[in-house]
């Protein structure tokens, strides 16, 4: 990390990084405290219901041991916190240190016993850092944003990436150029089970059948309209694999009112020079896995939910059109996996 990247790093008390588990234990605990604090308001024994008295520190005495615990568990060799001041927070004591020039908040139960370094407050959503990174996303301008998503057919990630841009398709439609691509390997797995000729010049990860349905997915862009093109896709990501794929798909391309014998044609006489333009393509963006999405050129790995890549895309106008002030679901994944 540079100098500049170091002053720039919050400050923290030198502590183990909290996982998701760890971060879920730390909440449900203060919970529990809180709680319990307002049991102690009003002491009783479990037997008798007779009131007990409980001990409670003094302001002045939870700052001094709080500091003391801090300065002798917590901080650096060399480096010592101050009190600041304390106050009453929720039923507990909110202690205010001064660490490194910085003032942090940590927080303990009136009796002394626990001491807590964050508290979370719960009516506020936490964000992610893919959430954080989608927000400072910026594509270059346009005056119509260009949009590549990379994925396999079959890849559980790519599936993610596409319904999450599904519903950004369907408020943006043509005020955006769509491209939905493919990554093809070259010299992977081996003919026939993974790749379409001996040469083994076009191959899937996932094997023959998600190759194939990744040209069927080619044709039905080239011949049908959008819509059509994700009605389609996102019923295959539902309900098909890359085990059945060869089978599954043709009631789904039924139902939504694609003719089977011209894809099965297209499949026929196109797939070569289909996949070699999708491979092309692999090779001029430096695409490695699935997903990988390109915003005006511009890679995107924020998080993979629709409002995030609405975000993202609407960054990428010169001038935004209003329904880039719509708000879409930010449920789904945040997760930043490949295959």
């Amino acid at each position: 990390m540079t100098e500049e990247a170091e002053k720039s790093e919050k400050i923290t008390f030198n502590l183990p990084s909290l996982n998701r588990w760890m971060i879920s234990t730390i909440i449900l605990t203060i919970i529990s405290i809180i709680l319990l604090v307002g049991w102690i308001t009003t002491p009783r024994t479990v037997v008798t219901g007779e009131f007990v008295k409980i001990p409670t520190l003094t302001k002045e005495e939870i700052g001094r041991k709080v500091i003391d615990y801090i300065n002798n568990n917590l901080v650096r060799p060399g480096t010592s916190a101050s009190l600041v001041r304390v106050e009453e927070e929720k039923g507990l004591y909110k202690i205010i240190t001064s660490y490194q020039g910085q003032e942090i908040p940590v927080y303990a139960t009136k009796d002394g016993t626990y001491l807590f370094l964050q508290a979370f407050d719960m009516t506020q959503k936490i964000e992610r850092p893919e959430e954080q990174q989608a927000q400072q996303f910026d594509a270059p301008d346009r005056e119509k944003p260009n949009v590549k998503f990379f994925v396999m057919s079959f890849c559980p990630f790519g599936n993610q990436a596409e319904k999450g841009l599904e519903p950004v398709y369907r408020l943006l439609k043509d005020k955006v150029e769509w491209e939905p691509h493919y990554v093809i390997y070259s010299n992977y797995g081996g003919y026939p089970n993974y790749c379409l000729d001996e040469e083994e010049k076009y191959c899937s990860m996932h094997g023959i059948q998600e190759l194939n349905q990744d040209v069927r997915e080619l044709c039905v862009w080239k011949y049908y309209d959008h819509d059509t093109w994700w009605d389609f896709v996102m019923k295959v990501n539902e309900q098909c694999n890359s085990r059945n794929a060869d089978t599954c798909w043709e009631p789904i391309a039924r139902e939504v009112g694609i003719n089977v014998e011209k894809i099965k044609s297209c499949q026929k006489n196109e797939a070569v020079s289909l996949l070699d333009k999708e491979l092309n393509l692999n090779q001029q963006y430096g695409v490695k896995g699935s997903p990988t999405v390109f915003i005006n050129d511009m890679v995107y790995r924020g998080a993979r939910t629709p409002e995030a890549y609405k975000q993202a895309i609407c960054s990428g106008f010169i001038s935004q059109p209003e329904e880039c002030s719509q708000t879409l679901s930010s449920s789904g994944t945040s997760s930043s996996g490949q295959c």
